[in-house]
């Protein structure tokens, strides 16, 4: 049976409101299906602007082993390419961020390359070799309210919608003039939709994350006590009065929303103060709530008055995804005086740990005889149910593709 028939079958089993098919979290032909579906196809988080602020300066992003180069040109714009040198495929920029300056070498023969991506030099060929028209794939990138987002199909998901929706509300945040502070990499041995699953939900954080539940008020029920329309009211009027956008917007590929932490909570810290003394952009004393972001397949942001954290999952092998956890601060911030490092990471690391151990957990669920689909709550999985509904629309639209491509 090909993975196309498989994927067929599957997807037919699919009981909406329901969890998903077995096979569907452990088939390692469906892994590979994924890959090619879903992280080849639709948008990516991929870094911030300000990682990247000189000409020639890059950061890498690896889908599945593809790996991609953004960097800063010449001109102050932003490009893409496919990390492999056209000579003979090599890896041409090996770190996570860097400077590679006004040319791009490749460390194994040297060809080199500018920062379009035109061939520049390739030293010691034959007579008659024609450089000429010799380049770098390229990528396509988007940039928003200071973050990069890369997609490695040639036809991508319209991006304007997402752009449109999301600028007004993200750029009073000003990452342009963030940095990064730490970034934390965990191997979850959990099916990469598991891993997501878990992250689109909280009706298990009341329970699972302690330190988490110190500020958050979960947006994402319609159960959660204390949430009036008054409560809400006097939130949305402090957030106008320093001309910040509120409300919610649902996307085809993308959701995103700001609300209110906790009755006096500033900050996702373990005493809802602020861990960070420098404000992230014009938001006055930090009273801003959170503005969040959720990206399908693999992502979710969340942005308060003093730092932000950035969650990704990549599907890395059957039943295996990375998870990369990155907190962001402002670019004048310094470490030991204007935050302690320890106090800025302490909820998510907590929480990225519990949920680590939630997914793998539930991963060894769905391996058991026993598994069978179970139904989504409508109450608390609101965002579960759309992230389901879009995964197999995804994935139904790349067998239609491949029947008629």
């Amino acid at each position: 049976m090909s993975i196309a028939e498989k994927m067929g079958k599957l997807l037919a089993q699919r009981r909406r409101g329901f969890s998903l098919p077995q096979g569907l979290y452990l088939d390692p032909e469906v892994h590979e299906f994924d890959r090619r579906a879903i992280f080849e196809r639709h948008w990516l988080q991929a870094g911030l602007l300000a990682q990247i602020p000189r000409s020639g300066d890059y950061l890498t992003f690896e889908i599945g082993g593809t790996s991609v180069i953004v960097l800063r040109n010449e001109d102050g714009g932003i490009g893409a390419f496919f990390n492999t040198c056209r000579h003979r495929g090599a890896r041409i920029c090996r770190e996570k961020t860097g400077r590679m300056g006004r040319r791009l070498v490749c460390p194994y023969h040297h060809w080199s390359y500018d920062l379009q991506g035109h061939l520049a030099q390739a030293p010691r060929m034959h007579p008659g070799f024609e450089r000429a028209g010799i380049r770098l794939a390229p990528v396509r990138v988007e940039t928003v309210a200071g973050l990069i987002f890369v997609c490695l199909a040639e036809h991508a998901p319209d991006f304007a919608p997402f752009r449109a929706a999301l600028e007004p509300m993200l750029e009073p945040h000003e990452l342009i003039h963030a940095k990064v502070a730490h970034t934390v990499t965990l191997i979850e041995r959990a099916d990469w939709k598991l891993v997501m699953e878990n992250a689109r939900e909280c009706y298990h954080c009341r329970a699972g994350h302690p330190e988490l539940m110190r500020s958050f008020s979960d947006f994402t029920a319609s159960d959660v006590s204390g949430r009036t329309e008054e409560w809400i009211a006097a939130f949305e009027g402090r957030c106008e009065a320093r001309s910040l956008k509120t409300g919610s917007v649902i996307g085809p590929w993308y959701e995103l929303e700001r609300f209110p932490l906790n009755e006096g909570a500033l900050s996702y810290t373990m005493d809802g103060r602020p861990a960070v003394a420098k404000r992230l952009g014009r938001l006055g004393d930090g009273d801003v709530g959170v503005m969040w972001w959720a990206v399908q397949p693999n992502g979710f942001n969340h942005v308060t008055g003093d730092y932000g954290f950035f969650f990704q999952a990549l599907p890395t092998g059957p039943m295996e995804t990375t998870v990369t956890g990155t907190w962001i601060v402002h670019e004048d911030a310094v470490e030991g005086v204007d935050y302690d490092l320890a106090a800025l990471t302490q909820v998510w690391a907590a929480t990225n740990d519990q949920d680590r151990a939630l997914s793998e957990n539930n991963q060894r669920g769905v391996e058991s005889l026993a598994y069978m689909p179970g139904p989504y709550s409508q109450t608390s999985e609101q965002l579960v149910l759309r992230f389901a509904d879009w995964y197999c629309g995804a994935a139904e639209r790349y067998l239609q593709w491949l029947a008629n491509p």
